[in-house]
């Protein structure tokens, strides 16, 4: 059978509406998963049977994140926040860790992984830094690769990809700061933004700061080695 893939999801700020894109199902059918597009629920027990029953998580991007969860007052530039999807994927992801199943997280999803495990993030890199950065909002094609990420080496993105050096595409203004134990950064732009963070202690967790799922449309290699990666891993889970 097909590994089941929880796909987190959006909302708008009236809560009435659950949206994904479609690039974030096709993305994990093609690599060979069936994909289950998740609701924010907030009572635990749901929670446990949602982890219970994925073989992987596939934690998707939107919008910003609530900035209490690690301590801090609202920035003025911080964006539209959902608390009710915050609180759903920190506690699902906690379960997926106990469990050592794998995740997969992405932009946002990247950020929201690093705040579960302790983390902590920048509200908004361009007013929160002290120095010139890249343009991390392209004026491109989404499918396109923008700027360079250098790679930890020996790390399981340098094992995926197989470079030391990728070219992302780049749609964010927050990212994450402190990475703490049991995760290391395993990618950063030239300017220093994290880009990649991942497990030392999971089978398979690893965040990315871009959005490789735009970039499997436009048949980029390391993007396609990263999903079969992560589906061959709850593959492997699931038996």
């Amino acid at each position: 059978m097909k590994p089941l893939i929880g796909v987190t999801s959006s909302m708008e700020l009236d809560e009435e509406t659950y949206f994904v894109n479609s690039d974030n199902i096709s993305v994990i059918t093609q690599a060979g998963g069936t994909p289950i597009i998740l609701p924010n629920l907030v009572d635990e027990e749901s929670i446990t049977q949602i982890a219970n029953t994925i073989d992987g998580l596939y934690a998707t991007g939107g919008y910003d994140i609530d900035p209490t969860l690690f301590g801090e007052e609202p920035h003025p530039n911080l964006g539209t926040i959902i608390p009710a999807r915050d609180y759903f994927e920190m506690l699902l992801i906690k379960k997926m860790l106990e469990k050592d199943k794998p995740i997969l997280a992405i932009c946002r999803g990247c950020q929201i992984l690093n705040i579960a495990v302790e983390g902590d993030m920048y509200q908004d890199i361009y007013s929160q830094t002290d120095h010139d950065l890249l343009q991390h909002r392209q004026r491109a094609p989404k499918g396109h690769g923008s700027h360079f990420v250098t790679v930890l080496k020996d790390s399981l993105l340098h094992r995926l990809t197989g470079v030391n050096r990728l070219k992302v595409n780049s749609m964010h203004h927050q990212a994450n700061r402190k990475v703490i134990h049991p995760f290391q950064v395993s990618g950063k732009s030239n300017d220093g933004i994290v880009e990649a963070i991942e497990s030392k202690e999971h089978t398979f967790v690893l965040g990315l700061q871009w959005h490789p799922e735009k970039m499997v449309e436009t048949k980029d290699e390391a993007s396609c080695r990263v999903y079969q990666a992560f589906l061959d891993s709850c593959q492997s889970k699931s038996r």
